[in-house]
């Protein structure tokens, strides 16, 4: 999962983006509504967090325009205020949820969990031919064994497993999981599968991953 965070506190920002990336989630941050916009335009994102207070464009402009542009993505408000007319006008605005500073971890992920959760997520288990990931626990199991899986293996991993058999290009992993960002070579990409190839191997898994030249991975399961 890939979460935006507009923030304009730089420290929070910072450290924000150290514990999604501690739990699995891939997250880019910007400061400002203006910021959000751009980077949400690319349709790259799994969820966005908007702080009130940005300069620039505040975090409920953005929102009416994200929502006026169509755009569904699920919208976690984090804000210092607290009192009930802002609360009111954040969820009228498209929100999905609010929650104050200060704020428990716990509940800022619970939180997450609970706007990006589709019917199908509900035991937060995904399974493709004899292999199981646990979005919960990061593992990949088989009848055999398992594997707890580090944070980019586990989110290529899931991107696979939600869409079986359908091609998945180097550039949408980069997009995915490493951000616009990131400094990382395309070939990044290519070391990653190598590592799940590996695994799934490991697991005597019905299932493997599919290169297709010039055009992607797919995750396929024997005939």
């Amino acid at each position: 999962m890939r979460i935006l965070l507009a923030e304009d506190e730089l420290p929070l920002a910072r450290a924000l983006v150290k514990i999604f990336e501690k739990n699995h989630y891939s997250a880019d941050a910007v400061h400002n509504g203006e910021d959000a916009l751009t980077y949400l335009a690319a349709g790259n994102y799994d969820v966005a967090i908007l702080d009130i207070m940005m300069p620039k464009m505040d975090g409920i402009t953005a929102l009416r325009e994200l929502r006026a542009q169509g755009n569904p993505i699920p919208v976690l408000m984090l804000t210092a205020k607290s009192e009930v007319d802002d609360k009111v006008l954040g969820l009228d605005s498209g929100a999905n949820y609010y929650l104050t500073k200060p704020f428990d971890t716990r509940e800022l992920l619970a939180t997450i969990r609970a706007i990006t959760r589709t019917p199908a997520e509900v035991d937060s288990k995904l399974a493709v031919g004899n292999i199981t990931l646990d979005r919960s626990t990061f593992e990949l199991s088989s009848p055999t064994g398992s594997f707890r899986l580090a944070n980019k293996e586990f989110q290529m991993m899931e991107l696979l497993m939600s869409n079986p058999r359908h091609i998945i290009s180097a550039e949408r992993f980069m997009e995915k999981v490493w951000g616009f960002d990131s400094e990382a070579e395309i070939h990044v990409v290519w070391v990653y599968i190598s590592y799940l190839r590996k695994k799934l191997a490991a697991l005597h898994a019905n299932i493997f991953i599919k290169a297709s030249r010039n055009a992607g991975y797919s995750l396929e399961e024997d005939a």
